[in-house]
């Protein structure tokens, strides 16, 4: 079926209106009318070509919530109604050892929910930007707060999980520091998540963290990132590692979580028409602390 969407057609083209086709459901898809998308900073990497390999058009969007609207004959865990949320994954290989422990988001075949391969007619995928999606049930997760909340829970399907997930793999909670540095759509969401797990937020410097103290990068910019002062690390036994994503269970796990303690981002509603110049405003910091598009204004 043919549904509204907004992307851009070129890396140096702002976005726009265009229409766009999603499948129907198979025997184990769901189908989903977006309500509302979060609107990442790599959404304005991707479109705007700034990482390699953007597919044209492209329409971005991977913090997605919704309602179910139709299932396939196969799939048991979901129904029409239902309020569910799609964030940066939407197919992998299913197999792997990463799939096998839940780890989906490093497996080699993962493929993103906007600019991944698809069989799609499009021949890639095209993300939440867009009036519906349809996703393989293995990739949808389920929503457990009120929705009047579901606006504001949309950022958690990507800034959520960024930061839960090496969180909760450092072990978080009480007796432990966690400093964030730069409180913007994921920071944000870093201080609350970690205040919620009972640590201990604090601002720092490399210099004063702990001697067996990890630093995380789970920000991916433009350009490569410079590389700290060695000295600051090997003279300390400290470690700089990366995170990416996380994978279902762990998704769903921090949904849960964030619904349990009353958890969701702080955002700015917009509507569609102006994403381009919410574009401008991300870049400037202007926004405390995520902008959501509402997915209804689509319909203009």
């Amino acid at each position: 079926m043919t549904v509204k969407a907004y992307g851009a057609y070129a890396g140096d083209k702002p976005l726009e209106p265009i229409d766009i086709t999603r499948r129907a459901p198979g025997a184990h898809d769901v189908q989903i009318d977006i309500a509302y998308c979060g609107v990442c900073h790599s959404d304005l990497h991707q479109v705007r070509a700034e990482w390699a390999g953007t597919q044209f058009p492209c329409v971005p969007g991977h913090e997605i919530v919704g309602r179910v609207s139709a299932v396939g004959a196969h799939v048991s865990g979901f129904k029409p109604g239902d309020l569910v949320g799609i964030g940066c994954i939407v197919d992998s290989c299913k197999h792997c050892d990463d799939c096998a422990e839940g780890l989906e988001n490093y497996c080699d075949e993962m493929v993103g929910t906007y600019n991944g391969p698809t069989p799609d007619a499009s021949g890639h995928t095209l993300g939440g930007y867009s009036q519906q999606i349809v996703a393989h049930e293995c990739y949808v997760l389920r929503i457990r707060h009120d929705e009047s909340q579901l606006a504001a829970v949309a950022p958690l399907l990507c800034a959520g999980i960024t930061t839960y997930s090496p969180l909760r793999h450092w072990n978080a909670g009480p007796g432990k520091k966690v400093g964030v540095v730069g409180i913007g759509g994921l920071g944000h969401m870093g201080v609350k998540l970690a205040h919620a797990m009972g640590a201990h937020v604090v601002a720092f410097t490399t210099s004063e963290s702990k001697r067996d103290g990890t630093m995380a990068l789970v920000g991916a910019p433009a350009s490569p990132h410079p590389s700290p002062e060695v000295f600051n690390f090997i003279l300390k036994r400290r470690s700089l590692a990366g995170s990416a994503i996380g994978g279902i269970p762990e998704t769903q796990e921090m949904l849960d979580f964030c619904a349990e303690h009353n958890i969701v981002a702080d955002i700015e509603l917009i509507r569609a028409a102006g994403i381009n110049d919410a574009y401008e405003r991300m870049l400037r910091g202007d926004v405390k602390y995520r902008f959501v598009i509402d997915n209804a204004s689509l319909a203009a």
